[in-house]
């Protein structure tokens, strides 16, 4: 039987810096907005939260202050790391902090990574917690790619809840057939969840279960408008909210991906300070903050 915790919107939140350092009055704001828009779960350190550029007593206090500001919406909490003794010290914080879950992607590594390198990492995490486990397959990032035969073994694993799986095609039969052949490689139980915003309809109206969004951790509402059409079979409905927000996915293609431009948002709408994100990532020109600014304002987002 799927989880049911492993559907629905789950909203990658930003984790704001300012002057180097975790603001956390920026951070929690922005948790409890999504709590209070009744996201289905809220995940804190994914990429969208620059897990990556955080120490470990940084990474400790956003995901504390995450769960506590989540009010009883779930917190999902991205433990990734270079070694393997460093994510089970990620998970040990997310559980003793109460977290529902972890998202867990193969480390951005030197060296690279053989399929069996990546099945031990997460064979070895599903020894040590109790905690279901999202599989992050994100080789944009991590510059690794899941093989069907690895999505395979992962996911007989014990407490492997979710696989939250790259963008997909855009054709609507050929996404059908894509996330049909992962649906047949996997138990009943794991969830398929969509990511790459732009696909995010397309996935849902194909069958995925999640949508592991990016827009959703700082613009909840139209990407709750996607995900409940699409739960209640408003297909439709779906592919034209999808299509209203051309404008904003066109930006992340332009601008070399999601994380400048949701910066952005958050410090259009005030959500964030002024160069939020952590350098040495500068974050958008000038030129190209207003351009977002007016399209979020053309697309009233704000």
């Amino acid at each position: 039987m799927t989880n049911k915790l492993f559907t629905g919107l789950s909203a990658f939140s930003l984790t704001p810096l300012h002057n180097d350092r975790v603001n956390e009055q920026a951070f929690t704001g922005l948790i409890e907005r999504l709590a209070a828009s009744g996201v289905d779960s809220i995940t804190a350190l994914g990429s969208t939260g620059s897990y990556a550029y955080l120490t470990q007593a940084e990474r400790d206090r956003v995901t504390t202050l995450a769960v506590e500001h989540a009010g009883s919406t779930p917190v999902f909490v991205g433990v990734g790391d270079l070694r393997t003794s460093h994510v089970l010290a990620h998970i040990d914080a997310a559980e003793q902090a109460g977290a529902a879950g972890v998202l867990l992607p193969p480390p951005m590594t030197y060296q690279p990574l053989t399929d069996d390198d990546v099945f031990e990492l997460y064979r070895t995490v599903t020894e040590h917690t109790e905690l279901p486990v999202i599989v992050y397959d994100n080789p944009d990032t991590t510059r690794f790619t899941f093989t069907a035969d690895l999505y395979a073994r992962v996911a007989e694993l014990p407490r492997i809840a979710s696989i939250k799986i790259p963008g997909i095609p855009t054709d609507p039969q050929e996404a059908l057939d894509h996330v049909a052949a992962i649906r047949a490689m996997v138990p009943e139980h794991v969830t398929i969840g969509v990511s790459g915003d732009a696909f995010a309809a397309t996935g849902l109206n194909a069958g995925c279960d999640a949508w592991y969004s990016v827009i959703g951790g700082t613009l909840p509402e139209p990407a709750l408008t996607i995900t409940r059409a699409a739960q209640e079979g408003r297909q439709s409905e779906v592919a034209a909210e999808s299509e209203r927000l051309a404008p904003l996915w066109a930006l992340f293609a332009e601008f070399g991906g999601s994380l400048r431009v949701t910066a952005a948002i958050a410090e259009h709408l005030g959500l964030a300070p002024h160069g939020c994100l952590p350098l040495p990532i500068q974050g958008l020109t000038d030129a190209q903050r207003a351009r977002v600014a007016q399209v979020v304002d053309e697309l009233d987002l704000a």
